[in-house]
C-alpha cells in the first residue's frame, strides 16, 4: 500500500498511473514499471535474464544534437566516457564534472542519463564527463569502481584538454553511480598526486549493504521506482551471490555479531531523526548469524562496497558535499546516515530532501506527461549548488 500522503499530491495520483498504464515515448514505448514486470515474467519463463531485457529498453534511445553544447564520445585511458562542453566562450576555466550513472550496478548507461548530463552541463555552465562504466553481473566487482577511479584520474590530470580548473573538479552521480562517486571520492582524497577535489554531488545514494531494515526500508518496502526486494538482487548481481539467499540477507543473517557491534556507532536506526521514524517503523530483531551467508557476501563490509563504513581518517579529508534523498525512497535512511557521518567528520553538507519525490525521480524532470516538479527542483538545487562552487 502506497503511503497516505502520497494521495495528497495529485502528480502522484497521476503520474504513477501514467507510469502504470499508458505510454511514456514515442513508438509505443510503455512505462518504466511495465517494462520492470516484462523484464522479470521474461526471466521466469526462461526466455531472457532481467537485466539483458531492462538495458535494450532503456539503451536504444537515439539522441540529438544540442545548440548549446558540444557532446563527444571518447575513452579516458580505455573507458568509454561521453564529455558535453558548452558551446558558449568562457571567460576563464570552467568546472568539471565527473559524473556515473545509477542502474543499480546491473543496467544504466550514458544513454539512460543524457539528458540530465545536457541539463548541468548548459545550467551549470561546466564540462561534463559521463562514465560508461562496466556492468555486474557480467564484470565483477571492482570492475566497476576501477573503470570509474581511472576515468577520474585521467580527468583530474589532463584538465587543460577540456578547459577545466583543476581546482574545481567535482564527482557526481544518482543511486548505485552515487555509491560510485563516494567511494571515488573517498580514494581521490588521499592522493596527494592530484589535485583535491572541489566537491561531490550524491544523489539518493546507495551507501551500506549491511542492513536492509533501516525505517525507510520498511516504509516503503515496495514503492516504484526501487523496492527492498530489487536492492537485494541488485546488491546480489553484483557480487555474483546466490540469489537464494535474499531473504537471509534480508534478515541480516550475514552480518557476524562482532561486525554488527563495530559499525553500530554509524549504522543504527537511532542514528535516523526521530521524524523519519513516526510511521510504519518496528525496531528489527538481528536473525541468528549464518557463516556460509556470510562466506558468500562477505565483499559486503569492504569500504569499497559500504562507504558508509570507511575509516574516520579518510571521511574527515572529504569534500563539501551535496546530498539528495528522497522520501518516498527505500535508500532515504542510506542517505541521512551519511549525512550525519560526514557531519560528524566536519565536512558541509548542503541537503536536498524531496518531501514528495522518489527513488529515480531525476531522470524524470522534463519527460512530457511524466515530468514531476520534484524532479526538476531538485536538479535546479543541484545546479545552484554548482555555479556556487
Amino acid at each position: 500500500m502506497f503511503p497516505h500522503e502520497i494521495f495528497a499530491n495529485c502528480w502522484w495520483v497521476i503520474g504513477l498511473n501514467l507510469i502504470f498504464l499508458y505510454p511514456l515515448k514515442q513508438g509505443g514505448t510503455l512505462g518504466l514499471v511495465d517494462y520492470r514486470c516484462k523484464g522479470k515474467g521474461l526471466e521466469k519463463m526462461g526466455i531472457c535474464r532481467f537485466h539483458t531485457y531492462m538495458r535494450y529498453v532503456l539503451d536504444k534511445k537515439k539522441h540529438k544534437a544540442d545548440p548549446k553544447l558540444f557532446i563527444k564520445n571518447l575513452q579516458f585511458e580505455k573507458v568509454p566516457v561521453r564529455v558535453y562542453e558548452p558551446r558558449a566562450p568562457s571567460a576563464g576555466l570552467r568546472k568539471g564534472i565527473i559524473f556515473f550513472h545509477g542502474g543499480g550496478g546491473v543496467f544504466g548507461s550514458v544513454d539512460t542519463h543524457d539528458n540530465v548530463c545536457r541539463y548541468i552541463a548548459r545550467e551549470s555552465e561546466a564540462v561534463v564527463a559521463s562514465v560508461e562504466y562496466r556492468l555486474a553481473p557480467e564484470h565483477k566487482p571492482p570492475a566497476q569502481y576501477e573503470d570509474c577511479l581511472t576515468a577520474a584520474i585521467h580527468f583530474m590530470r589532463n584538465p587543460e584538454d577540456y578547459g577545466v580548473d583543476p581546482t574545481r573538479i567535482i564527482t557526481a552521480g544518482d543511486s548505485a553511480g552515487a555509491y560510485l562517486a563516494a567511494t571515488v571520492t573517498q580514494t581521490l582524497s588521499s592522493r596527494p598526486d592530484l589535485p583535491k577535489l572541489r566537491a561531490q554531488v550524491l544523489m539518493y545514494p546507495f551507501i551500506q549493504a549491511l542492513d536492509f531494515n533501516l525505517p525507510s526500508y520498511q516504509q516503503y518496502c515496495r514503492i516504484p521506482l526501487l523496492s527492498q526486494e530489487e536492492v537485494i538482487l541488485f546488491a546480489l548481481q553484483w557480487l555474483k551471490g546466490n540469489t537464494s539467499i535474499l531473504k537471509p540477507a534480508l534478515e541480516g543473517a550475514h552480518i557476524p555479531p562482532e561486525i554488527r557491534l563495530k559499525y553500530r556507532k554509524w549504522l543504527s536506526p537511532d542514528n535516523i531523526p526521530k521524524e523519519f521514524k513516526v510511521k510504519g517503523y518496528k525496531p528489527h530483531f538481528p536473525t541468528e548469524y549464518r557463516k556460509d551467508i556470510y562466506e558468500q557476501i562477505k565483499l559486503t563490509f569492504d569500504p569499497l562496497t559500504s562507504p558508509l563504513l570507511a575509516e574516520e581518517a579518510i571521511v574527515c579529508q572529504l569534500p563539501e558535499t551535496f546530498l539528495m534523498t528522497c522520501e518516498y525512497d527505500v535508500l532515504r535512511d542510506d542517505g541521512l546516515l551519511y549525512k550525519k557521518r560526514l557531519e560528524d567528520c566536519g565536512v558541509s553538507v548542503t541537503w536536498h530532501h524531496g518531501e514528495n519525490a522518489f527513488h529515480g525521480i531525476i531522470n524524470l524532470f522534463d519527460s512530457g506527461m511524466l515530468t514531476f516538479p520534484a524532479g526538476k527542483r531538485a536538479l535546479d538545487n543541484i545546479v545552484s549548488f554548482l555555479r556556487g562552487l
